[in-house]
């Protein structure tokens, strides 16, 4: 997702010799703890009950997995970020215990109990902004961020699947034909996020760096949080390279309801909460 914005964002630092400054490019890897779920319809109690990604759709829990960042900073003050985050999984299950429905661009769908069923499950993030050093000293800076971030999120089942539109729905059951395969993308609008960090030279070469940043929102049926809060240490290696170690708590908890159009009742309602409480490791290179 990030390669879209990249060349964009490189083209309008240096488009202008006011901007003159250090460029940076930093990769690296965290530790996630994952706990997935969705609110869903069981087709033969005819009620609603949560669907754990983990535990009744086989999704890994534990991931070790990739982020970017890009940095520019100019005019001894102010910068620019640009980073990408990723969790991508796949899982199959040989025998579902727990049927259910779901409610995608006003077709149901209707995941049979006892078969194999595959799941997919990605999420991207994808957060660009600005940040200002409000206070410097010889050995500190503390500073103020404004940002957006958007999330993509990839939904997919593969198995066997009935499908119906909601007004051929007929006590909860689904007559029309199986399908093999059924996917659904949501691409939340760019949401704003805040933050403040503060990097203090303890000895040279050696810097103490914290960062938080937040955001909630609320708007027609989606609602959704994220919190970043990380502490590290860098170490500049040689003038341009420079190595991190951090302990980062990282949370997004996302709500997307879906209702039938003809009905008051619930179909789908996802409820993707992923978060994680560990280390993180990465090197970076300044221009």
């Amino acid at each position: 997702m990030s390669t879209r914005l990249t060349p964009l964002v490189i083209a309008l630092l240096g488009s202008s010799p006011v901007l003159a400054g250090e460029f940076s490019v930093e990769l690296g890897g965290f530790y996630s703890q994952s706990d997935t779920n969705m609110e869903v319809t069981n087709p033969v109690a005819a009620n609603n009950f949560t669907l754990d990604y983990e535990s009744d759709l086989q999704l890994a829990e534990n991931q070790f997995l990739p982020f970017v960042e890009l940095s520019y900073h100019f005019n001894e003050r102010h910068n620019f970020y640009l980073d990408w985050k990723q969790l991508h999984r796949n899982a199959e299950t040989q025998a579902l215990t727990k049927p259910f429905q779901i409610e995608i661009n006003d077709t149901i769908y209707d995941i049979k109990a006892g078969g194999k069923l595959s799941s997919t499950l990605n999420f991207d993030i994808v957060r660009i902004g600005y940040g200002y050093d409000a206070f410097q000293g010889s050995n500190y800076d503390v500073g103020f961020s404004l940002g957006l971030h958007t999330m993509f999120i990839k939904t997919g089942f593969e198995g066997i699947i009935g499908v119906c539109h909601p007004s051929e729905l007929l006590n909860n059951v689904c007559g029309s034909q199986a399908i093999p395969r059924i996917v659904d993308e949501n691409v939340t609008a760019p949401l704003p996020d805040f933050g403040l960090y503060a990097n203090y030279e303890f000895i040279p070469r050696w810097k103490l760096t914290i960062h938080a940043q937040y955001f909630y929102i609320k708007l027609n049926d989606v609602k959704g949080e994220l919190v970043d809060i990380k502490l590290g240490i860098d170490a500049n290696i040689t003038d341009n390279w420079r190595m991190s170690v951090a302990y980062n708590y990282y949370k997004v908890d996302v709500d997307i309801a879906q209702k039938s159009p003809n009905k008051d009742t619930q179909i789908a309602d996802y409820n993707i909460y992923y978060s994680f409480i560990g280390p993180m490791l990465s090197v970076s290179y300044t221009f």
